[in-house]
């Protein structure tokens, strides 16, 4: 999708990074960035209500969207688990081609852009053909996911995944996991492909690297990423099962976050993911290295992950972002409800990471957009002069929205509503939802379909 010529947009009311203000006008550059933000303005352009940064998906695995519905049975495990839920991941992704793969990665895409985020970091660790086998072109996979980018207009962060072993005692890939593995070598030669097939994206586009966990690299591999990344995103999934944990400690002799903390230059390019497993102190240190925690808290409910020590973490100083990783279920308001019920189920307390001079939604929805355009090194999460216009336009007639001023309306959006009160998206100015629909959804849902019909014949 072609950057835009330049925007004019008009909001009744807008976020600005010093608090709420009326008759907004926001000029967007030929670059898709913002060239000008005047309050007191009067009509111009697009006219929209409620004018907010919108924040980016920091954390997903595409595929994975394709499975929704098909992993609710008890298995014939006593306990159903994260460990069982894997195994059905598994064998579901032995059925995708690339062609299927591609098709998933655009209906996702457009479900997150209808649902308010602006960007995406695509966690991507499905590299190979079934059993483990490359593609002639090493970035196949890789390449999909940058063509539905092209064809959605999502602002990517492509995040290709180091994937080595089956757990901290190097043990083989399992049958299911061959489709992820490489070593350093072959993983430094696909980031380089997918580096080239990225130059066919807008200048927004960015590319990250991402060791996939404590489990799945060794030292030396987590050192390779390190070095492959230099001062690009780095993302990686941290303490999110008690297993996992029990299996660093095992291996390691230290408690996962403890163990990273030590051995790697954790800083502010760094996304950790989940972090639902931490003892206190580790909560507090990971705070104050600058690092974004990525917390998917549909996904952790929904896989028994735990819950993430989020009004700790924020009271230090932490910064954190919200990804649909499972996909499971799309859905950016939701994403904040379900982050702050889940302090308040623990806690037993009411608007758990409220501030004196912020509310509740306020302060995770702030948070979302600044952190997750840190995590996916975007320049965004404000409506800024000179950061890329990635927007969202909420129904101002919307009837969850009656009478809410300042706060209140992030409130009422995240609390009482959802993200059928998403009217408009830009990504780097490119204005791909119009009217809560995206701009070429009719023929990305149909191919969807027909995607699914056709994989529902394989599995």
């Amino acid at each position: 999708m072609s950057m835009i010529s330049g925007a004019h947009i008009f909001a009744k009311k807008a976020l600005l990074p010093d608090g709420w203000a009326d008759n907004v006008a926001i000029t967007v550059s030929n670059g898709g960035h913002i060239s000008s933000v005047q309050q007191d303005a009067a009509p111009d352009g697009n006219s929209v209500g409620i004018l907010l940064p919108a924040p980016a998906n920091l954390h997903s695995h595409a595929f994975q969207r394709a499975m929704a519905g098909m992993s609710e049975r008890r298995g014939s495990e006593a306990h159903d688990s994260f460990w069982t839920w894997r195994e059905i991941m598994f064998r579901f992704l032995d059925a995708l081609t690339p062609e299927d793969i591609g098709s998933i990665a655009a209906f996702v895409q457009l479900e997150m852009l209808e649902a308010g985020y602006a960007s995406v970091g695509e966690f991507h660790y499905l590299h190979h053909q079934p059993g483990g086998t490359p593609y002639a072109n090493l970035a196949e996979l890789s390449d999909r996911i940058i063509e539905a980018a092209d064809k959605t207009g999502i602002g990517l962060t492509l995040l290709p995944v180091l994937y080595q072993q089956g757990g901290c005692d190097r043990r083989p890939l399992a049958p299911g996991q061959v489709r992820f593995g490489n070593d350093p070598a072959r993983f430094a030669t696909l980031v380089e492909l997918a580096a080239e097939a990225m130059r066919n994206l807008p200048e927004d586009a960015v590319l990250g690297v991402a060791p996939h966990s404590l489990r799945a690299v060794d030292k030396n591999g987590l050192t390779a990423a390190i070095e492959l990344a230099g001062d690009r995103p780095l993302h990686m999934h941290l303490a999110e099962q008690v297993a996992e944990v029990e299996e660093v400690i095992a291996a390691y002799g230290r408690r996962s976050v403890e163990w990273l903390l030590e051995n790697a230059p954790v800083s502010g390019s760094w996304c950790l993911i989940h972090c639902t497993q931490m003892l206190p102190e580790e909560t507090l240190a990971l705070a104050r290295t600058g690092a974004v925690a990525g917390l998917c808290p549909i996904t952790e409910s929904s896989l028994g992950d735990g819950i993430f020590d989020g009004v700790r973490y924020a009271e230090n100083e932490g910064k954190f972002g919200i990804g649909s990783d499972s996909n499971i279920r799309i859905s950016l308001s939701e994403e904040l409800r379900t982050l702050e019920y889940s302090q308040r189920l623990r806690d037993r307390c009411r608007a758990s990471i409220a501030t004196p001079d912020k509310s509740t939604g306020r302060v995770l929805f702030e948070n979302a957009a600044s952190g997750g355009a840190q995590a996916i090194g975007r320049k965004a999460g404000t409506l800024s002069k000179g950061g890329l216009a990635d927007l969202v336009a909420l129904d101002e007639n919307a009837i969850d929205l009656e009478g809410r001023e300042g706060d209140e309306i992030l409130d009422a959006f995240i609390f009482a509503g959802d993200d059928r009160l998403v009217t408009d998206v830009w990504s780097a100015g490119r204005h791909v939802v119009r009217e809560g629909k995206h701009v070429k959804g009719d023929a990305i849902r149909a191919a969807y379909r027909e995607t699914m019909a056709a994989l529902r014949k394989r599995l």
